[in-house]
């Protein structure tokens, strides 16, 4: 009887209080959406990062003239260590054909060279775990000192861009999900502390016939809660208005962004975290208030 009195007396004041409220509500709901933006590109970003070891190798450019017990002598080794998953020898001929396939219509560059300018090779694939800035330049220091090895190359320029592009953009979404939360929680305790003080004579006659304070609190979380979740679900239905934008009418004009996933946990999670931000509000705002 009590709770139910506390969600009556509620919904009569979200009614009296509509326009607010909506603005409220949208206002949550802005702050939710730009939430999940910022998830969906640190998501694609970690995904992209986590195909990096399927694409990734190091380069081993040998001397010229080594016979084929020595080249085997080398693969035997580089084998042996335990960040190797696969090593593929590439004969200087091979090399040479794969160079031609690359440039395909541009392959008048390489007219005019009688002899293969290319190297023997040997291509390298890493295990997953070892594809990292400090494993690799590790690997790479460890390899150069076999003999008959004249280069190595790893593109570690490429690797620590990476790197620093991934960390970049983990901390600033980190900080974005943290000030929109805030941002989210200050709304629903402006809310919450202005129906208080509009209610004020109403809570008083509540005082004077004994109710308690958790009787008194309580149809302002239920409030600070509902405002929350109806936020939560407008930025849900935002958010599949932009995935249904992005993945079929924008990726039709440019395919390439068909790589893109979208995380669809997102959905179901809206409405649960704007009904937790929303409560977290309620509460903050009524513990400021004096009862007194």
């Amino acid at each position: 009887m009590y709770l139910l009195y506390s969600f009556r007396l509620a919904l009569q004041s979200l009614w009296r209080e509509k326009w607010i409220n909506l603005l409220s509500v949208l206002t949550i709901a802005a702050g939710l959406f730009m939430i999940t933006l910022t998830l969906f590109v640190v998501y694609n970003i970690d995904l992209a990062t986590k195909r990096l070891p399927a694409r990734f190798s190091v380069m081993l450019y040998l001397n010229d003239g080594l016979s084929e017990q020595e080249t085997g002598s080398i693969i035997a080794q580089l084998k042996k260590n335990n960040a190797v998953e696969q090593a593929r020898y590439i004969a200087k001929d091979k090399a040479l054909e794969e160079l031609k396939g690359v440039l395909k219509n541009a392959d008048y560059i390489l007219e005019g060279i009688d002899e293969n300018p290319l190297p023997a090779s040997i291509e390298i694939k890493l295990k997953k775990e070892s594809v990292n800035i400090a494993s690799v330049k590790k690997f790479a220091a460890e390899i150069k000192k076999i003999k008959s090895i004249a280069e190595v190359e790893y593109g570690e320029q490429f690797l620590n861009s990476i790197h620093s592009i991934k960390g970049m953009a983990k901390a600033g979404s980190l900080s974005l999900i943290i000030i929109m939360s805030a941002g989210v929680i200050f709304v629903c305790y402006s809310t919450i502390k202005i129906a208080f003080y509009r209610r004020k004579e109403e809570i008083e006659t509540f005082k004077l016939l004994g109710a308690t304070r958790g009787f008194i609190r309580a149809p302002f979380v239920i409030e600070g809660s509902v405002l929350g979740m109806f936020g939560g679900i407008a930025s849900m239905a935002a958010a599949l208005a932009f995935y249904h934008v992005l993945f079929y009418k924008v990726t039709a004009t440019i395919p390439i962004l068909k790589i893109l996933v979208f995380p669809f946990e997102t959905f179901p999670a809206l409405p649960i975290v704007g009904l937790l931000l929303g409560i977290g509000g309620a509460v903050i705002a009524l513990g400021r208030i004096r009862f007194s």
